[in-house]
């Protein structure tokens, strides 16, 4: 799922979280967030490597500006809000936004709407590991290149912010990043077989690509956690 996520985000601009993130959950969630923080963190290398030209460093500003107090909320929750708990809550949150912006058309691009997507992802990215969807959506009109090249600054920032208030509330064991540094192996490959894809989406079709994986990614954590529930003894 790490290898499908990175081809994913490889060519919307994110997305490796979310395909990924239930998944880990689901089968070792004493190492989430952190195992895919570590990912998070590394994958926006290799997309600003080729694209880093292209970012909107003013948006860029606001977005991390409003992740900060978000990151806080979001490592209290860890610490007192089950895993399961927190997937549900942030899939129904992506399904609310998601619904808003198809109806809307489009979501108004400034410093408060960035900064206000920065915060709920700076809660949603600290406590599950999925902080993509906000600012994706907040970006979703833009060209392809910029929403890649934007989205990598901020999820390599947001991503380490995370994994060093994860450490200092003692929710980052040791384990945890030995999973994630070996889930970069198929990082790598799924980003380097993401070159059609990215090609294809930059045609014009970036914006039904982000509002398509937003809503499968949000479905998909309601029935992981629906099924983990059934299935708990």
């Amino acid at each position: 799922m790490v290898f499908v996520g990175a081809i994913v985000q490889g060519g919307v601009g994110f997305g490796l979280g979310l395909v990924a993130a239930p998944v880990l959950t689901l089968l070792a969630p004493d190492l989430m967030p952190g195992a895919i923080q570590v990912v998070n963190m590394t994958l926006p290398l290799f997309t600003l490597a080729v694209e880093w030209r292209r970012v909107d460093w003013r948006g860029l500003g606001f977005a991390v500006l409003g992740r900060l107090p978000g990151s806080v909320v979001g490592a209290v929750i860890v610490v007192y809000v089950s895993v399961y708990t927190r997937g549900v809550l942030v899939a129904v949150m992506v399904l609310i936004a998601v619904v808003l912006t198809a109806r809307a058309l489009s979501v108004p691009r400034n410093a408060g709407t960035i900064a206000s997507a920065g915060f709920v992802s700076g809660v949603t990215g600290t406590a599950t590991g999925i902080g993509g969807p906000p600012i994706a959506l907040v970006y979703q009109d833009a060209k392809g290149p910029q929403i890649r090249a934007t989205l990598a600054m901020f999820f390599f920032l947001s991503a380490a912010q995370s994994l060093v208030i994860l450490y200092v509330v003692d929710e980052l064991p040791a384990r945890a990043l030995g999973t994630g540094a070996a889930l970069i192996v198929p990082m790598v490959l799924g980003f380097l077989v993401s070159g059609p894809l990215r090609r294809y989406l930059d045609g014009g079709k970036v914006r039904v690509a982000v509002l398509a994986v937003a809503t499968a990614s949000a479905i998909a954590l309601i029935a992981q956690n629906v099924i983990v529930e059934m299935l708990a003894p």
